[in-house]
């Protein structure tokens, strides 16, 4: 499993868990969700460290070498190309 969807499904679950103990403790709904998230960062900052580590260190990667643009991508830029030609200005102002 990708490095992100561990950390993303953590974080859902610890805001969820905090969530619903508000909840059942009777705290109104929108605080409760407020004070949820704001355990949930807490937590996964100090607890999580090794996941968010990877999930950076993945997002990185993929960043530094980025996939093959597909064959769409090519077709769009020559027929942007082409337009241009043809009126003599950029499609992208």
């Amino acid at each position: 499993m990708k490095p992100w969807v561990k950390y993303s499904l953590v974080r859902v679950g610890v805001f969820a868990l905090a969530f619903g103990v508000m909840l059942a403790v009777g705290v109104i709904w929108w605080l409760a969700a407020i004070l949820a998230a704001v355990i949930s960062l807490c937590i996964a900052y100090i607890f999580f460290r090794a996941l968010r580590d990877a999930m950076t260190a993945d997002l990185a990667k993929r960043r530094a070498n980025p996939t093959e643009a597909d064959a769409d991508a090519d077709a769009e830029d020559t027929a942007d190309t082409a337009s241009e030609d043809r009126t003599g200005s950029s499609s992208s102002a």
